[in-house]
């Protein structure tokens, strides 16, 4: 039985293990399986390949995309380079790291694009920041990362006002704020200052429409959730774990 897995922590919010589930159920798949692995922390994914030999990929989500490198034996260089891997293939015990949130994220929110989607405000500085921040660049998008424990290239909560907001008319929430099962929870933004100019990406995709998208359709603007960026990016780690 090849095993295929998500590793995080935690996983009730989890849609991946289902998705693949049904996957194979579709295809007919009957040698693989997909289990999550709830680990509170990132030292017990030693324990979790000697427990599953059959282990051949696995998933990474909040919050060990960053922590997982120290593991990995190879990456491709997008990976080296942000900092942050969410999909491992493993080859005769050697784990090697990908990012497949880029090309989810990317695909995903091309459709949505307008002219003047210039520049971005990226909410949160964690391992799906970094992949989002990623791929802008690939775009050709400007961005500005905010967080609440800012370094001197990103921006505090508090320093978001009315300028910021116009000149950012992409707001993309990276953060598990909001997130099933808090899901009153909202990043603390002036929505008041959101026009019909603005698009919502929340990566988050339990609940279906969060506080945050909400809030941007209530002032106009275009809203998307995370679900079709899981999907691209489950296909692309379904597409690595198959190659040779």
């Amino acid at each position: 039985m090849r095993t295929f897995g998500l590793i995080g922590y935690p996983l009730t919010h989890s849609f991946s293990q289902e998705y693949f589930t049904q996957k194979f159920e579709e295809l007919g798949i009957t040698d693989a399986e997909y289990l999550n692995f709830p680990i509170p922390g990132i030292d017990q994914l030693p324990a979790i390949m000697a427990a599953h030999p059959g282990l051949c990929g696995f998933n990474i989500t909040i919050p060990y995309k960053k922590q997982i490198l120290e593991f990995l034996h190879s990456a491709t260089d997008a990976v080296k380079e942000m900092g942050a891997c969410n999909c491992v293939h493993m080859v005769n015990g050697q784990l090697r790291g990908y990012n497949t949130d880029v090309t989810g994220f990317r695909q995903s929110l091309e459709p949505f694009l307008q002219s003047h989607h210039t520049r971005a405000l990226v909410l949160g500085s964690g391992g799906a920041s970094a992949a989002v921040t990623y791929a802008l660049e690939e775009m050709g998008i400007g961005y500005t990362v905010v967080s609440r424990t800012p370094d001197i290239s990103q921006f505090s909560y508090a320093q978001i006002n009315e300028h910021v907001m116009m000149e950012h008319t992409l707001l993309i929430n990276t953060s598990p704020v909001g997130q099933y099962p808090d899901i009153r929870a909202f990043p603390e933004i002036p929505y008041h200052f959101i026009t019909g100019r603005h698009h919502l990406f929340d990566l988050i995709y339990n609940p279906e429409e969060t506080a945050f998208l909400q809030k941007g359709k209530a002032q106009g603007a275009t809203v998307q959730n995370g679900y079709e960026m899981l999907v691209l990016q489950a296909e692309e780690s379904w597409r690595i774990w198959n190659s040779a």
